[in-house]
């Protein structure tokens, strides 16, 4: 089960990045590297959720880095 989504995932990321790829200019290689670099980070937080879907959110991570800054401001 687990397989059959990470094919499908990366299935949909290559159909995003083929779609798009056409659409930018030769020239801006910038661009292009922004769309690797978004689709593959899309891609593997996709993939980390499919594995680990008890994987702690983006809120409960700013909570945890934030948290000790909190408590001193308190003070």
């Amino acid at each position: 089960m687990k397989w059959g989504a990470l094919l499908g995932i990366s299935f949909f990321a290559v159909c995003i990045v083929l779609f798009q790829w056409p659409k930018i200019k030769p020239r801006q290689k910038k661009e292009k590297a922004a769309l690797i670099s978004l689709t593959l980070l899309g891609w593997l937080l996709s993939c980390l959720l499919v594995w680990f879907p008890e994987m702690p959110g983006p809120g409960q991570w700013i909570d945890t880095i934030y948290k000790p800054l909190g408590k001193l401001l308190e003070k």
